[in-house]
């Protein structure tokens, strides 16, 4: 039987989130416009006033935000709280530029944490789990989001983060985990180091994974429920709008609720920014209608996927978003063809292949070169040459079938490509490219 953490909220009619939605969204926009400068001047230049905001109706008419807005806006220009009333802040990465911190005051937390444990609810979760969480704590919004969320749920909570791959096992097998919460190819890794332990997955006491934090195929997925014996479902976030828990998946696996309680989504045209309608591909927008701290009205997210309001088996009536296919800031465009990492993925797994690669991509004599470094199982090894050779052609020609252009593949041995505790690093671009910024 599905159980639910809130289910007032998750199975909520239409109509009535409908109401709940307007009544925040304008709420929200009449807040963000008194207390967010920046903000204030972006609606002012595109002549709106928070009275023009009624409903999610007029949500197309708010200008939108962007990452490079977080980072002008650095440290405290988007803040909407003085701070005196936030508790914590949160940080991405900062691998591109400066850093994007977000601010939590204890309203934000004790809702991040509602998000979460309708996750783990979601994914089997009770009171009587012992959570695994060996997504990194710190800045990184991942541990921190799953930990509060175990504790909501009265779950015994073990706060592993990542790394040290044999002490996670050890925790796992002497406490009893059964529910692990990390990225997707952590997971991986921890699988494919308990087999090299010699154990398999009914040593351990898992049923369920919830992984996110990153891009990851259906094909990952099948490898990684097999590795540990458990169900795997995926989790959505983002630092900007609180962390992971903004979008969940159920038993039915077929994409991830929104919880639109708290997020509005859109799905527009990445080029244009035209609102698509339901069921096109197209750039994730979200809008933040219960943050308070760090309140984002229209946020560019990045990630390319699709809305749906199918009906769903699990009885949520929660907005489903698939899982993204890719990001329109981190797609290759290799020869004039749009190249996704996560299309890679599905070529490997299918033939049979780990997840462990690594995509370099090189401009010489004005021709851009594609090389894919794939790494071998045991098995896959031979001495002879022509072996290798064939098994490196007969994989090119898969990836030609599914990328549209010619790879160069390289079979590496076992071990060789660097593994990840938290995001996997999947490409290194070569080329000198000028990136001109977007209008």
């Amino acid at each position: 039987m599905e159980r639910y953490w809130n289910k007032d909220i998750e199975c909520m009619p239409r109509e009535e989130m409908k109401k709940l939605q307007d009544e925040r969204l304008a709420a929200q926009v009449k807040r963000v416009y008194e207390n967010v400068k920046y903000y204030r001047d972006k609606m002012d230049e595109k002549g709106v006033k928070p009275e023009d905001i009624k409903s999610t109706e007029d949500l197309h008419k708010l200008p939108f935000l962007s990452k490079a807005d977080l980072r002008e806006t650095y440290p405290y220009g988007m803040l909407a709280k003085p701070l005196s009333d936030c508790v914590r802040i949160h940080s991405t990465s900062g691998t591109t530029g400066k850093r994007v911190v977000a601010f939590y005051t204890q309203n934000d937390v004790d809702m991040w944490a509602e998000c979460c444990a309708r996750a783990i609810t979601a994914a089997g979760g009770t009171n009587e789990d012992v959570v695994h969480v060996a997504y990194g704590y710190g800045l990184f919004t991942g541990g921190m989001g799953l930990h509060d969320g175990s504790h909501k749920v009265g779950c015994l909570t073990l706060p592993m983060s990542s790394g040290n791959t044999d002490r996670q096992i050890q925790f796992m097998r002497d406490l009893h985990s059964t529910i692990l919460c990390c990225t997707p190819s952590y997971a991986a890794y921890i699988g494919e180091t308990v087999r090299e332990m010699g154990l398999t997955p009914d040593d351990l006491d898992l049923k369920a994974g919830i992984f996110g934090a990153e891009p990851w195929t259906e094909e990952m997925r099948r490898s990684i429920e097999q590795s540990l014996g458990i169900k795997a479902f995926d989790i959505y976030g983002l630092t900007e709008s609180s962390g992971p828990g903004v979008a969940f998946e159920c038993c039915e696996q077929s994409g991830m609720h929104i919880n639109e309680d708290n997020f509005i989504p859109e799905i527009i045209d990445p080029d244009t920014g035209e609102v698509l309608p339901e069921g096109e591909v197209g750039e994730l927008v979200f809008t933040s209608i219960t943050k308070e701290a760090f309140p984002l009205l229209r946020y560019r997210t990045r990630d390319l996927c699709v809305l749906s309001r199918k009906k769903c088996s699990c009885g949520r009536t929660l907005i489903k978003m698939a899982k993204p296919m890719g990001r329109s800031d981190d797609m290759l465009i290799i020869r004039g063809v749009n190249v996704f990492p996560s299309q890679i993925e599905t070529v490997l797994i299918e033939q049979g292949y780990s997840p462990n690669y690594l995509i370099e991509v090189d401009r010489v004599n004005n021709t851009d070169t594609l090389d894919i470094n794939v790494e071998m199982n045991p098995d896959q090894l031979s001495d002879k040459i022509k072996d290798m050779q064939d098994q490196e052609h007969r994989l090119a020609e898969a990836m030609k079938l599914m990328l549209g252009i010619n790879p160069k593949v390289h079979l590496v041995s076992p071990k060789s490509i660097t593994r990840s505790e938290g995001k996997a690093v999947r490409v290194i671009d070569k080329r000198k490219l000028i990136d001109f910024p977007k209008k």
